[in-house]
């Protein structure tokens, strides 16, 4: 018995990895999944830059980031259909304009690479996107803004669809884009299909481009573009990675672009982390994260910088500086995460101890 699943092991590819590697990718899936599960995106975007730093193919790094978003919206995906907070209208629309938008971006990594320039200009889009959410997140927690680029709301199951504003952005492009087909969802939400696949294809084209589940792009477009209600946004965000992910994947994986030694122990990390973190979001705040969260991001946009030029000019030293950047930023924010639950813990703790007295 023993023997047969080391040899299944073996021709997954898994046995091939260091045990070093291995570490390395389950502490880091680890740390991912905290973050993953308390703010609901967050990590996975970590992972490609990561795979290019570690002198993985640009291909490899892109298809096994996008079999690690998988495995991680499937999981969070089945929680917020218990909680009906799934459309799966929007979902079945933004599957089809996500899966052309995919193939895009995965026909123009393969292009890229062809002429040997996808891992640098993957990088460098990496700078500017991390660098550009991460500088959005960070501003609005400074000003203590409920801006919804810092991840799920927690509270949001707890208030009814129809108590969420519509962003005026959202209903001037309502009042404007009328072209039929127009469909109703959830929050009694009306919007041309059309606006609804323009919103899928842009961010499948990041999804395929980039390995990313495009949640941290896709659900913010949702809610000012779309005006769906952000727990419904955040639900059927999930729902579509699953689609998109698994079809990424699968496209990857024929290029053999996915490798399972990468993929298995970042989500076996992550699915313990991912149990922490969402345990952690009953008792802390996360706008007390959240400017750590934005400053992640721009650390990790500065570390992919500072890699990609280390890469350039052959120099390791940057490499190797900028891999411990884009994990050192995720660890220090899962700890954090892990720090204030244990606080706010003690805190509950003594003041139920000093009720009782």
């Amino acid at each position: 018995m023993l023997d047969s699943v080391i040899g299944a092991l073996g021709g997954l590819g898994i046995l091939d990895t260091s045990p070093e590697m291995l570490a390395l990718f389950v502490g880091f899936g680890l740390v991912v999944g905290v973050l993953f599960g308390f703010f609901g995106m967050g990590g996975s975007f970590l992972v490609t830059p990561a795979l290019l730093m570690l002198d993985y193919p640009a291909p490899v790094a892109v298809g096994s980031g996008m079999a690690f978003v998988f495995g991680t919206a499937v999981i969070a995906t089945l929680k917020h259909h218990d909680l009906g907070q799934v459309d799966y209208k929007l979902g079945v629309i933004m599957i089809t304009g996500t899966t052309i938008g995919i193939e895009a971006g995965r026909a123009s990594v393969y292009y890229l690479e062809s002429m040997g320039l996808a891992g640098g200009v993957i990088s460098v889009a990496y700078v500017v996107l991390l660098g550009g959410v991460g500088a959005m997140v960070t501003r609005d927690a400074l000003k203590g803004d409920d801006g919804d680029g810092g991840g799920v709301d927690h509270e949001a199951a707890d208030k009814d669809l129809d108590e969420y504003e519509i962003p005026e952005v959202a209903k001037k492009i309502q009042r404007t884009v009328r072209i039929p087909p127009m469909v109703t969802l959830r929050g009694d939400v009306r919007v041309s299909a059309w606006v609804i696949t323009a919103v899928a294809f842009a961010t499948g084209v990041l999804s395929g481009f980039l390995g990313v589940g495009g949640g941290f792009i896709r659900m913010p477009a949702m809610i000012y573009a779309i005006g769906v209600p952000v727990p419904v946004a955040v639900g059927t965000d999930l729902f579509e990675i699953v689609f998109s992910g698994g079809l990424g994947s699968y496209l990857y994986g024929q290029g053999g672009g996915v490798d399972l030694g990468i993929v298995a122990p970042l989500l076996f990390g992550s699915a313990l982390g991912a149990r922490v973190g969402s345990a952690a979001t009953a008792v802390v705040d996360s706008d007390e994260i959240k400017v750590y969260f934005g400053g992640m991001l721009l650390v990790g946009s500065i570390a992919v910088g500072i890699g990609e030029v280390g890469s350039f000019l052959g120099n390791s030293t940057l490499e190797l500086l900028g891999l411990v950047l884009v994990i050192g930023a995720a660890v220090v924010v899962a700890f954090a995460v892990l720090y204030t639950t244990v606080t706010s813990l003690r805190v509950t703790r003594r003041q139920q101890t000093s009720a009782a007295d």
